[in-house]
């Protein structure tokens, strides 16, 4: 990762992301969707091809939208629509583990470490969405072609 020279703050340095899989939203992501693949192995068979399913295809596809929209970081308005994408799919990610948690298939404090995660993605992905208009992502984003991470 390459330094990004006087846009630090407080002492936080900022540095480029070369490709998606260095943005923490999407290694949280990624992270959190593999846990929950290994969860559901142990759900009742008739959930299969059901709650087993879409758990599955939502939290999977929070990570492919991400993906999705660092390749489309040069177009402002795709870009936020990705990153949008990727906020419905996290949020039906939560429904589907809340309906989990209700019919036992989560133990009620695995349910809320995987709620709280979708918590913490969304709200990177919310503050990504907010700050894709402001001069600086867009100059980062758009015209540098590169993304900025926050480290500290």
């Amino acid at each position: 990762m390459n330094k990004c020279i006087g846009n630090g703050s407080k002492g936080v340095m900022d540095t480029f992301a070369h490709s998606h899989k260095e943005l923490r939203v999407f290694q949280n992501a990624m992270k959190t969707a593999i846990e929950i693949f290994e969860l559901t192995k142990q759900f009742p068979p008739e959930e299969k091809y059901s709650l087993v399913d879409q758990i599955r295809r939502s939290s999977r596809s929070v990570c492919a939208n991400i993906a999705e929209a660092w390749r489309k970081r040069r177009y402002p308005a795709a870009f936020v629509a990705k990153l949008s994408d990727a906020e419905g799919e996290a949020c039906e990610t939560q429904v589907w583990l809340e309906f989990a948690s209700r019919f036992r298939y989560l133990n009620p404090q695995k349910f809320i470490l995987l709620d709280h995660a979708y918590d913490e993605i969304l709200s990177q992905l919310v503050k990504m969405i907010d700050g894709s208009d402001t001069p600086i992502l867009r100059y980062v984003c758009y015209e540098v072609n590169r993304f900025v991470l926050r480290e500290g």
